[in-house]
């Protein structure tokens, strides 16, 4: 028995819409069904595959499955927002209707607020900018940048042999001290730079290490949404602040443009 696994909402066009990429099962064909001026993107599948209880109980035994079919779900969105030059609502990884009478009838119900979104979204895209310290880099900057901790440094190298110790030890713990400050005064700075150039803005979660497979830790997560015709100002921010960041070991990742599953 086959169901159909929902990709996203998209506007409706009257240009004839091809997709070559194939669905998240690797075989079926993405198609569009039509309600008044949305239509969805989806593909059917097989539904004893792709149930909820089945997704559920891969989540817990098959994970390797859930990544490669979240990332065939990802292309298939990526795919269509490259492919039209229209907005689409991304859909969760897993949402599944057991008929086509079932897709048409949530189109219908929720028709109003897909066409709210869809206005909100159009022209738009969402990008995300991460950044990370080199605690390291960080902490001789603020060291070699500080009078006061240079002063610290000289009365503390003029003192006799193990009488200099314990102000060692306080030089340290104040510039760790100061580190934290400055990692913890960065992120709302950033933002506060990024929403003026965005129509809305979102900061997310810090993500750790295991997540992010690097071995500076981040400092900032934010996604924004961003008019195509202020994409390049956006980026030329980016760059800026790697001109005055970089140099005191902080890095900047920026990507996109993604699915706005931050602002639907």
């Amino acid at each position: 028995m086959k169901g159909l696994y929902l990709y996203g909402i998209c506007p409706f066009s009257v240009k004839q819409k091809r997709m070559s990429i194939k669905g998240i099962d690797g075989a079926g064909k993405v198609n569009f069904l039509r309600y008044k001026d949305i239509e969805a993107v989806f593909s059917e599948v097989k539904l004893k595959e792709f149930s909820s209880e089945e997704i559920r109980r891969k989540a817990i035994e098959d994970l390797e499955w859930i990544k490669n079919k979240a990332v065939a779900h990802e292309k298939v969105i990526e795919a269509a927002m490259k492919g039209f030059d229209a907005p689409i609502i991304p859909m969760k990884f897993g949402t599944i209707f057991k008929t086509e009478k079932n897709l048409l009838a949530s189109l219908k119900e929720n028709h109003a607020k897909f066409k709210k979104l869809l206005e909100k979204l159009k022209n738009k895209e969402e990008w995300a900018l991460k950044a990370y310290a080199d605690t390291a880099i960080l902490a001789s900057a603020i060291k070699n940048n500080s009078s006061i901790f240079q002063e610290k440094i000289k009365e503390a190298s003029s003192l006799p042999a193990g009488k200099d110790y314990f102000l060692e030890k306080e030089i340290e713990e104040a510039i760790f001290s100061e580190v934290k400050k400055s990692l913890s005064d960065y992120p709302p700075l950033f933002f506060k730079v990024f929403r003026l150039l965005a129509e809305e803005a979102k900061e997310n979660k810090i993500l750790g290490e295991e997540l992010t497979q690097k071995k500076d830790p981040m400092v900032f997560n934010g996604a924004f949404l961003v008019k195509k015709e202020k994409v390049d100002k956006f980026q030329g921010g980016i760059q800026k602040l790697r001109v005055e960041y970089e140099k005191i070991g902080l890095t900047f990742e920026p990507s996109g443009p993604w699915p706005p599953y931050n602002f639907v």
